[in-house]
């Protein structure tokens, strides 16, 4: 079975994703008991996945899983959507020069209310000036941005790289792009380096956006039905038709 916490429904693929179902399928049907989920409870942090794991194979009514589950989806997708755009504008300020301040306005629009001041958010993301510094830093960890981040943390690493880039130029992001993490911006950075106008980057990324989040929704929807197949109890084959219906 694939490790728990490989596990990511937003990067992970419609087949992946349904090999995971089906392996519990599997296994639920060899051992008879709740120690497999018992188990990937304890072991999964990919936070839809556990929430279909301790709801669906709960003693809750179906009626009352679907209607969860599409609570916990809105809640997920909107986070998700959010941390995306705020990768896009950082691709956008890269790409334009944008003064820094400003960047951190419209990262402040996609919340209620701002995260942090906007001191504290200067301060942190002048602070990892030096962090980086030292020989033998893990860049992976200091540097890399992803949709799993808290999205304080997100903003801060977003508005550094904004302020490398303004300080040192986009160029000099170069050396950061192995460490980046994310697809979507690490992707965004290079287009940015290869100077494409930045209204044309925010369009192609908010386009991008949109099928990641459509497709994300999707594998949700899949996962709902594999799962409420298998506390049904249906056949193997029969959770694998739920699969199919759902691939591209």
């Amino acid at each position: 079975m694939e490790k728990p916490q490989e596990l990511d429904i937003l990067e992970m693929p419609e087949e992946g994703l349904a090999a995971y179902w089906l392996s519990i399928k599997k296994i639920m049907d060899a051992k008879k008991g709740r120690a497999i989920l018992d188990e990937e409870i304890a072991g999964t942090d990919e936070p839809f996945i556990l929430h279909l794991l301790e709801t669906a194979f709960s003693g809750l009514d179906v009626s009352r899983v679907r209607r969860l589950t599409l609570a916990r989806k809105d809640i997920l997708l909107d986070d998700y959507r959010t941390k995306i755009d705020l990768m896009r504008l950082a691709v956008y300020a890269i790409a334009s020069g944008e003064n820094p301040r400003i960047t951190l306005v419209r990262m402040d629009s996609k919340f209620a209310h701002p995260l942090m001041t906007e001191d504290r958010a200067f301060d942190m993301a002048t602070a990892m000036f030096d962090a980086i510094k030292p020989a033998g830093v893990d860049l992976n960890t200091l540097l890399s941005v992803d949709h799993k981040l808290q999205a304080d943390r997100l903003l801060v690493k977003l508005l550094f790289f904004v302020m490398f880039a303004r300080r040192e130029g986009k160029d000099s992001l170069e050396k950061f792009i192995p460490h980046l993490g994310s697809r979507f911006f690490s992707e965004g950075v290079s287009l940015a380096m290869d100077n494409f106008e930045s209204d044309f980057l925010a369009n192609h990324l908010e386009n991008i956006r949109d099928r990641v989040i459509t497709r994300t929704e999707r594998k949700m929807d899949m996962a709902l039905e594999m799962a409420l197949g298998i506390r049904e109890k249906l056949a193997y084959d029969d959770i694998f038709r739920i699969a199919r219906a759902y691939m591209p």
